[in-house]
């Protein structure tokens, strides 16, 4: 899942964007509306969205998304307690409304129940031979057996799914999973895919996790040919 965050505040975009990304979302973070272009919003599964914007505002940015028929759901964060606020910030289109300052957890809560009731979110499994992943529950199967994922393990294995069939390079890994320099986190991405592939290529079962020596790695089924 693809989570649009539009927040003005640089230190609280980034603890915001880190924490969910540790619950294995992917986040696009904009900092005022003109950040927020058409190729964002495609995406996006989900936007949070502060109201207190510089320049344009988040509700008159939502109010605009909603006269386009975009009906992609809408968080709104905001300072404003007061009814008459929230009232005009569900009237003006968003889809829920979470007071300043609030607790990561009810954040998280918010967001799972708006993707929960989102049309947007088919169930459609992924599938790569017999491992499947619900994008919407990040569950993982592999051969009918559930497999317990860490949130790094799942945003892992989600990135190699995205990209199935290619090399997949060290490099991407630490910049798309853990927003970092590779340098910084090279012995952390060892023990990471150690221990992915330990669960997803458990003992008996067809390998799906290879190591393409000097380029990364690559999700694909047995026999696939090389990239």
């Amino acid at each position: 899942m693809h989570i649009l965050l539009v927040e003005d505040d640089h230190k609280a975009a980034r603890l915001l964007a880190r924490g969910l990304e540790e619950e294995g979302y992917t986040v696009s973070v904009a900092h005022d509306a003109h950040e927020v272009d058409a190729d964002l919003l495609a995406r996006a599964d989900l936007a949070v969205l502060d109201w207190m914007l510089p320049g344009k505002d988040g509700i008159t940015l939502c109010g605009e998304w909603r006269r386009r028929g975009l009906q992609l759901p809408v968080l709104m964060l905001t300072a404003r307690d007061a009814l008459a606020d929230r009232i005009a910030g569900l009237n003006t289109g968003a889809d829920d409304y979470l007071t300043k300052p609030f607790e990561f957890d009810e954040l998280l809560a918010r967001v799972r129940a708006l993707l929960r009731r989102s049309v947007r979110v088919a169930p459609v499994l992924l599938q790569v031979a017999d491992l499947s992943i619900d994008p919407q529950t990040h569950a993982v199967r592999r051969g009918g057996a559930s497999l317990d994922l860490t949130p790094k393990e799942y945003a892992i294995l989600d990135f190699l799914v995205q990209h199935v069939g290619e090399v997949v390079s060290r490099l991407q890994l630490a910049e798309q999973v853990w927003h970092a320099d590779l340098i910084a986190i090279d012995n952390l991405i060892d023990v990471h895919m150690k221990n992915l592939r330990r669960k997803v290529d458990a003992a008996g079962s067809t390998p799906l996790i290879e190591t393409v020596r000097g380029r990364g790695f690559r999700l694909a089924p047995a026999g696939a040919p090389d990239a």
